[in-house]
Parts: C-alpha cells; sequence; structure tokens
C-alpha cells in the first residue's frame, strides 16, 4: 500500500468522523451523575472496571456521601464496601478519602476546573480530569482510554498509530491538533462508543462497520 500523505490522512479522517456523528449523533457520558463531584467520583471508580460496574455501585456511594466534606470523613472499611465490586478497592478508598480532603482543605469543597488543578487530586490522572472537564463543566477536553488509543491506531489517524507503546498524552495533543476544541468531548464519546459497539480490541466488526471503506486496516482483524 502506498504511502498515505498527510492531507490525504487529515481528509479522510474527517470523512470518516463525519460517519461517526451520523452513527453516534447524541453522544454521553456513560457514567451516571449529576454534579461535578459524583462525576470525578465515579471516573476515579471506573479504573480497570466497566461504567456499568460503576453506575451500579454509586447510588449507594452518592447517598452515603453526598458531599466532599463527607468523603473526607469516610470511614474506609465502609467506603471499600460499598465500591468494592469495582475492583482495587483499597487504593480506590484511599483516593477518594484523599480527594474529598483536599476539595475541603484546599478548594472550599469545590471541583476545580482547570487540567492543572484536577490532576493535582490524588487519583486523579488526565484522562479523568478531561473527562470531568468535558462533562460536568464543558470546557474542551479529549480523554484518552483503551478504545480511543485501538481507534486511532487502526484507522491510522495518529503518525505513532506502529508503536507498542503509545503515549495517551501524545494521542490526546496529536488528534485535537486535526479537531476543532468544541468537538473533542464528542469525538472521544464517539470513538469509545464504536469501540465497544463495533470496533472490538479482539475481533473487530469489519463487515458491519461504515469506515471499513476507507479504514486501512478493514481487512486485517487478527487479535491485538
Amino acid at each position: 500500500m502506498a504511502k498515505e500523505s498527510k492531507t490525504h490522512r487529515l481528509e479522510r479522517m474527517h470523512e470518516e468522523y463525519e460517519k461517526l456523528c451520523m452513527l453516534y449523533p447524541a453522544p454521553r457520558c456513560a457514567l451516571d451523575f449529576s454534579s461535578p463531584l459524583e462525576l470525578l467520583v465515579a471516573t476515579v471508580l471506573s479504573a480497570q472496571t466497566t461504567d456499568v460496574r460503576v453506575n451500579m455501585v454509586t447510588p449507594e456511594l452518592f447517598d452515603t456521601y453526598p458531599t466532599a466534606e463527607a468523603l473526607a470523613a469516610a470511614n474506609p472499611s465502609q467506603l471499600e464496601d460499598i465500591i468494592h465490586s469495582t475492583g482495587f478497592y483499597h487504593a480506590k478508598a484511599k483516593h477518594l478519602i484523599g480527594l474529598g480532603a483536599a476539595l475541603v482543605t484546599r478548594f472550599d469543597s469545590v471541583v476545580p476546573h482547570t487540567m492543572d488543578e484536577l490532576t493535582s487530586l490524588p487519583g486523579v490522572g488526565r484522562k479523568t480530569a478531561n473527562v470531568v472537564l468535558g462533562n460536568a463543566f464543558r470546557i474542551p477536553g479529549f480523554p484518552v482510554d483503551t478504545h480511543v488509543i485501538r481507534l486511532t491506531r487502526r484507522l491510522r489517524w495518529r503518525e505513532d498509530w506502529k508503536s507498542p507503546h503509545p503515549d495517551p498524552v501524545h494521542i490526546e495533543h496529536e488528534i485535537t491538533s486535526y479537531f476543532p476544541p468544541e468537538t473533542w468531548t464528542d469525538l472521544s464519546h464517539r470513538l469509545i462508543l464504536h469501540g465497544r459497539a463495533v470496533c472490538h480490541a479482539r475481533k473487530p466488526e469489519c463487515s458491519r462497520c461504515p469506515l471499513a471503506d476507507t479504514c486501512p486496516s478493514a481487512e486485517i482483524t487478527p487479535a491485538t
């Protein structure tokens, strides 16, 4: 296959994204929340588990610890019992209690809305911060999870698609440079939705993918 020019790649990328927009016209965050604090807590819990699992435990969690103050004062054992099914519950409970304490002491119990402030909180990395920025505050954010990494590689939307150890921050910066900021949050949502529904990690369903005509990996479907 001839090497694709950057100009052609960008044209293809935007055409493929238009198809994703038609396929997923109204994307939304898969985590249930009603406040920035709830989304922050839910996203911390979502590490190494599914959003469905998190949504099963957060109603009790939010009822028991409705504020940053309540979370900071949580009994670790009680908190661990509630979040046990999400996995890594010892570390997650420690992060949530620390997160609550940090919000109380440093941010007047209010979830901050900048990348630097959010990532200064216990258990909050760049992906979590982007989720909160984009979905709770409508501030452009592009969360890079395993689905985003996989799809941007298979679609060859990024220059380092061959890398066996891609850097999520590099992916975030490159992909967002190709799209206007107001699209970043929904762009991430749509890639994630397509990864869950069609472009699976082990057996992508290329035969029913609307991007198959232009996807460079459509005929290459081994487990990856």
